[in-house]
């Protein structure tokens, strides 16, 4: 039988790839921490140190070598990523979505720019409050100008394939509800691989459990507290919710109630993990890391509300849950709209 073996030659290529990848990221290094301590660092030597010119000489100098500098390193950068992804072996249809997503992106800059300035100079914003003791675990308040008596509170979790969700997400709608009386808690949950689907789901719960407990002392109505999620925080969110009102029918002791929340909406969510996993193969998230950020198939039942209430052992749970709406747009191609649950709606 023939020898699967590679050549000889490809694996050399391999390793002279990355060699130079690492002298690369080895040059590249040095010339970041050369430009943060004001020299150009190689190896253990330094650069000549000249005398200094006139000020506006030297501004003018200092400028272009500095705009010449962020060019130049973005460039290496940018081949540098190219570099890596080749080396792993990333295709030519990775490449066309990654450039697809940074025109998509330059396009909604300006709209980002100004969503970003409201959030870090806004005196309505409060940003990463701690309720946890995990480095994730933060949230933002969204507070309204008015201060005149207690203000229903929504607890949004951002969505973000269970890789990249972050509070900041929420911002825009934050924004947009503080105008209108409405307190806004964006809630910060450890992301894969800082953490799995149950260190998300305990996360989550503990942001709920402090808004439910201290939303007060910031002008919020612990009797008006509402839920919701989108996307991956659509999912993260319901297997909270979920959760908690088994605990509870169960007699369990917990930090926080079901009752406490009068609504749940459930934005573009995914409740079904076995309908799910060969989408998302098909759309990028590959199997292999899907099931890594589920903690396998055997946990997919109890990471998937829509089975999970069906237990008959978990049916007494359902009359603990508050009313449920799940939105869901037809032309998503993210998570698609069928799998949006009816049998949460009981």
């Amino acid at each position: 039988m023939a020898s699967m073996s590679p050549p000889i030659h490809d694996l050399r290529q391999h390793d002279e790839t990355a060699t130079h990848f690492y002298l690369d990221v080895r040059c590249l290094i040095c010339r970041f921490l050369g430009f943060i301590f004001g020299t150009e660092t190689f190896g253990n030597h330094q650069q000549q140190q000249f005398p200094r010119k006139p000020e506006n000489m030297e501004r003018q100098s200092s400028f272009s070598r500095d705009f010449g500098h962020a060019a130049a390193e973005t460039y290496l950068i940018t081949r540098l990523t190219f570099t890596l992804l080749r080396y792993l072996g990333v295709g030519y249809r990775w490449y066309t979505r990654l450039v697809a997503l940074a025109c998509y992106a330059l396009l909604l800059m300006p709209g980002f720019l100004q969503v970003a300035y409201c959030y870090f100079f806004s005196s309505q914003v409060r940003r990463s409050i701690v309720y946890g003791d995990q480095p994730r675990n933060r949230l933002d308040l969204y507070l309204p100008t008015n201060t005149n008596g207690p203000k229903p509170v929504v607890v949004f979790v951002t969505g973000g394939a269970w890789i990249i969700g972050y509070k900041a997400w929420g911002s825009l709608l934050g924004l947009q509800l503080a105008e209108r009386d409405i307190i806004v808690a964006c809630v910060d949950y450890r992301n894969f691989p800082q953490g799995t689907i149950s260190d998300m789901v305990k996360d989550v719960s503990q942001g709920i459990s402090f808004v439910c407990n201290l939303i007060d002392r910031f002008g919020g109505d612990p009797n008006r507290i509402y839920l919701m999620g989108q996307s991956a925080g659509a999912h993260i969110s319901a297997c909270v919710l979920l959760e908690q009102a088994i605990k509870e029918s169960r007699g369990e002791s917990t930090t926080w109630s079901v009752s406490q929340i009068k609504a749940y909406f459930g934005l573009s969510g995914g409740y079904n993990l076995f309908n799910l996993v060969d989408h998302f193969h098909n759309r990028g998230l590959y199997r292999s890391i899907f099931l890594s950020i589920m903690e396998g198939e055997e946990s997919f039942e109890q990471f998937s509300p829509e089975v999970r209430i069906k237990d008959p052992r978990n049916r007494e749970a359902a009359s603990f849950l508050p009313p449920i709406k799940l939105f869901h747009g037809t032309s998503d191609y993210s998570i698609p709209s069928d799998a949006r649950s009816e049998c949460l709606l009981t």
